[in-house]
């Protein structure tokens, strides 16, 4: 695969603009997380009331990428979705107590993309996926077929909340919350190959990972999952 990422934005607490993510890909370290939430000010209260802070997330980091595009087609993509939300409406059950229809639909993993589309006014074309530790390739898969089909540019958004306590013996791809956006378009400056092969497993998640190659950290990134090996290459003369 080829394509441009024309630009990007990351959130995660305490880490916002280019700068913080520079200092940070110099020296990755865990960003505690003191329930930070992201800055939606752009959106009415009324609006901000129903987001999740996951929604946010992606709002916060999406929303500049998209200014100046009427219509943007949209794959978003997280590997656990809205966990703390989906926990609580199974402790509501598990009391007996009645269910909240408005938190189950909001519970569900392409509502974020719902709420999106409702907010910009936007019926684009967009795909909410799930998918293990190479989530951002698959998306990048979907995006791929998108600009292929016509598609002038199309928005990708990967993020993960921090899965309650509860989950901690089986969750541990998530070291604090984090959102990563990329605004795509045709073009030869990226390369994304695939090659069968086995390898280590990268010490941060690869949204993480791929915030180094931006910055400058990394012209190379393999990233191995399973049996599957993706290489992303950075060409600074296309």
């Amino acid at each position: 695969m080829h394509f441009r990422i024309d630009q990007w934005r990351a959130w995660a607490p305490g880490l916002d603009s280019t700068e913080d993510w520079r200092a940070w890909c110099r020296a990755p370290v865990r960003v505690p997380d003191a329930q930070q939430q992201p800055d939606v000010g752009f959106l009415p209260a009324m609006q901000r009331r129903r987001l999740s802070r996951l929604a946010r997330m992606m709002f916060q980091v999406a929303w500049p990428l998209a200014e100046g595009h009427a219509a943007l087609p949209l794959v978003f993509a997280s590997r656990h979705g809205e966990t703390p939300r989906t926990l609580a409406i199974l402790g509501d059950l598990a009391r007996g107590e009645p269910l909240s229809p408005t938190q189950f639909s909001l519970s569900v993993h392409n509502a974020i993309i719902g709420q999106w589309s409702i907010l910009r006014g936007d019926t684009s074309e967009m795909t909410a996926l799930a998918a293990e530790g190479d989530g951002l390739e698959q998306a990048m898969l979907e995006a791929s077929g998108l600009l292929a089909e016509g598609a002038p540019a199309v928005l990708l958004v990967i993020a993960e909340e921090m899965p309650p306590p509860i989950y901690t013996a089986y969750v541990d791809d998530v070291p604090f919350p984090y959102a990563v956006a990329l605004l795509l378009s045709p073009g030869t400056n990226w390369q994304l190959t695939l090659a069968r092969a086995s390898g280590p497993r990268a010490p941060w998640p690869h949204p993480l990972n791929l915030l180094r190659a931006l910055c400058g950290e990394q012209p190379v990134l393999e990233h191995h999952w399973k049996n599957r090996q993706w290489t992303w290459s950075a060409n600074s003369t296309a």
